[in-house]
C-alpha cells in the first residue's frame, strides 16, 4: 500500500511539473510584448508551432523517447521540462514519506495536502525564476497565503498535543524573519545586485511553512550551498552570470521539510 501511495504521488508530481513548466512559458509569452499571438489552448512547440499529441505529453517518458527534441522540427526542447517533471515528482514522493498511512490523523492528512498545494505554487515560482530570473508577485502572494494555511494546520495539530505557549507564535515569526529578513537585508544592502526583490517574499513563505527557526537556518544554509555547487562552474565561465536563488530555496525547503525529524535529532532540538 505504501509503495502504491509513493508511485501515485510521483506520477501526480511529474504531471504537475509538466503542466507548470508549460504554464510558466505561457505566462512569460503573455507578458512579453508582441508575442501574445503565439499562445494556444493546446501544447505546441515554441519553435515551429507543432501541436503536441497526447503521447508527446507523457511526463518524463515523452522527453526521454524524443531525446529532448521536437517530434517535427527536431529542435531541442531544453532541460527545463524534464527537470520540472522529475523534480516535482521526487518532491511529492519525498513529502509522502513524512506521513504514516497506518496511523495518520485527518489533521495530518490535511497538513500533507496543504503542503503539496504549497509545493505546487513554489515549484511554479522555482521554474519561472530558473527560466526567466523573475518571481511573479501574484504567485508569491499566493505562496504566502498557502504557507499561512500550512502554519495554522500545524499549530492546530501542536495544540491538540500540548498546551499553548509563546513559542507557538514566536517560532514561526522567527523562522519567517530568518529566511525572509536575511534576503531582504541582502537585497537592500546590495541594491538588488546579490538577490532579487522577490527572494525575501519567497523566503517569508518558506519560513512560515517551516515554523521553526532551526529549520529556517538549515534551509538558508542548504540553499546557499546548493547555489554555490551548481552555479560555481557557470559563474567561472561567465563572471557576469546572475544567480537566481528561487530554485535553490525551494529545493532546500523540500529537503529540510522531508528530513525535519533527522535535523531536529542532529541538533538536539
Amino acid at each position: 500500500m505504501q509503495i502504491l501511495f509513493f508511485i501515485i504521488l510521483f506520477i501526480l508530481g511529474a504531471c504537475f511539473g509538466s503542466f507548470l513548466c508549460c504554464q510558466a512559458r505561457r505566462l512569460h509569452l503573455k507578458s512579453t510584448k508582441g508575442k501574445s499571438k503565439k499562445l494556444s489552448s493546446r501544447s505546441v512547440c515554441l519553435n515551429c508551432g507543432y501541436q503536441l499529441k497526447w503521447y508527446d505529453n507523457i511526463p518524463v517518458f515523452s522527453w526521454l523517447f524524443l531525446r529532448g527534441k521536437c517530434r517535427k522540427c527536431k529542435q531541442k526542447i531544453g532541460f527545463a521540462e524534464i527537470l520540472s517533471e522529475l523534480g516535482l515528482g521526487l518532491a511529492f514522493l519525498a513529502l509522502g514519506t513524512t506521513i504514516d498511512l497506518a496511523t495518520a490523523s485527518i489533521l495530518e492528512w490535511a497538513i500533507l495536502l496543504a503542503t503539496l498545494i504549497l509545493t505546487i505554487i513554489l515549484a511554479f515560482l522555482a521554474i519561472y525564476d530558473g527560466l526567466y530570473g523573475e518571481l511573479p508577485t501574484t504567485y508569491l502572494t499566493i505562496s504566502i497565503v498557502c504557507a499561512i494555511i500550512v502554519l495554522c494546520l500545524k499549530e492546530w495539530l501542536a495544540l491538540s498535543i500540548s498546551p499553548f505557549s509563546a513559542e507557538n507564535i514566536l517560532a514561526p515569526l522567527a523562522s519567517a524573519a530568518i529566511l525572509g529578513g536575511i534576503y531582504l537585508l541582502l537585497y537592500l544592502f546590495s541594491k538588488g545586485k546579490w538577490v532579487g526583490d522577490g527572494d525575501w517574499l519567497l523566503g517569508t513563505a518558506l519560513g512560515l511553512a517551516l515554523a521553526s527557526p532551526w529549520l529556517a537556518l538549515i534551509t538558508l544554509f542548504l540553499a546557499n550551498v546548493l547555489a554555490c555547487l551548481v552555479m560555481a562552474p557557470v559563474v567561472k565561465k561567465n563572471k557576469h552570470k546572475k544567480i537566481y536563488f528561487g530554485p535553490f530555496m525551494v529545493i532546500a525547503f523540500i529537503i529540510t521539510l522531508t528530513f525535519a525529524d533527522f535535523f531536529y535529532y542532529a541538533i538536539g532540538a
